[in-house]
């Protein structure tokens, strides 16, 4: 079965993939995990570039990800299932000195 996934960006990720909100389709089980993968492969570089940690290969460091208005990490992770209209929200966290 085919789930669609509405995702909303924020700052530099909306920037990079030039919308605010994009929609996905996905075959289940969609996880977030998948998600990820889906939109770094769908974007630019650039995009996958500042999504994704280079020496972890996860975008938690870089990124807050809402799903259902919960951040991810109070759920299952990147292994949160995904269900049919769901909203995912990515946010890029600031990194100063």
């Amino acid at each position: 079965m085919v789930v669609n996934i509405k995702v909303r960006f924020f700052g530099i990720f909306q920037g990079l993939s030039g919308k605010k909100h994009f929609q996905v389709r996905m075959e289940e089980p969609a996880t977030v995990r998948k998600l990820i993968l889906k939109l770094s492969e769908t974007f630019s570089y650039e995009f996958k570039r500042v999504l994704l940690d280079s020496n972890l290969n996860d975008p938690r460091p870089n990124s807050l990800i809402l799903v259902g208005e919960k951040e991810v990490s109070a759920l299952q992770g990147l292994e949160t299932t995904l269900k049919d209209s769901e909203e995912v929200v990515l946010v890029p966290v600031a990194h100063g000195g």
